[in-house]
């Protein structure tokens, strides 16, 4: 049966992205790679984490996790990632306003959903199939989706960095138990820790 995942690199203090998010700075102010590190310095060592990653048969986003700017849509952003975003698969963007799908190269189209969270994931299951639904980011949404007890499976790789400041992971976030799965592992720039979601 198909699951709802997450993965998400998080600081010691539990910060998945600084604030002030912008075009020049997209994971906040100060922050830069210094989250993802492990991704791009030793991907062969953690290359079936990478994989899982982008394994999905679709995908659900915040607002915010796809671009810098709020209210209307800048209609000429097309995400982060330039015409072949890593996706492969179907992404349900969260938003309050409306904008038609965008088709990308490699099989990525942005669907952008303005009728929450479950709705959300009704439109991810039905184009997943048998495959998983992962929840990509970033924190509100995460958070969102685990309060909601709709989150099967959290993947955390933990950056050895104190941040002090920006959006947390968890916040908002009450009587929820998570049940380690596996043996946590990692290298001097992650650790890598797999939780089910107990219900």
């Amino acid at each position: 049966m198909s699951k709802v995942t997450c993965d998400m690199s998080m600081s010691l203090d539990g910060y998945v992205t600084g604030l002030k998010q912008s075009l020049e700075e997209p994971f906040g102010e100060g922050v830069g790679e210094r989250l993802h590190r492990w991704m791009v310095e030793e991907p062969e060592r953690h290359s079936d984490v990478l994989d899982a990653i982008v394994a999905a048969g679709a995908f659900i986003m915040g607002r915010n996790m796809f671009a810098p700017s709020r209210g209307a849509w800048d209609l000429e952003w097309r995400g982060w990632w330039g015409e072949e975003p890593p996706y492969h698969a179907p992404v349900f963007v969260l938003t309050h306003h409306a904008r038609e799908p965008l088709e990308m190269k490699g099989g990525t189209t942005f669907h952008f959903v303005t009728e929450g969270i479950e709705a959300a994931l009704t439109r991810a299951r039905e184009v997943a199939g048998d495959r998983d639904v992962a929840i990509a980011g970033g924190a509100a949404t995460v958070n969102q989706y685990l309060a909601a007890g709709l989150l099967d499976e959290l993947r955390v790789h933990t950056v050895p960095l104190i941040l002090g400041r920006g959006e947390r992971l968890f916040d908002g976030v009450e009587d929820t138990e998570l049940r380690p799965v596996g043996d946590a592992w990692g290298t001097e720039l992650v650790t890598h820790v797999t939780y089910q979601v107990v219900r």
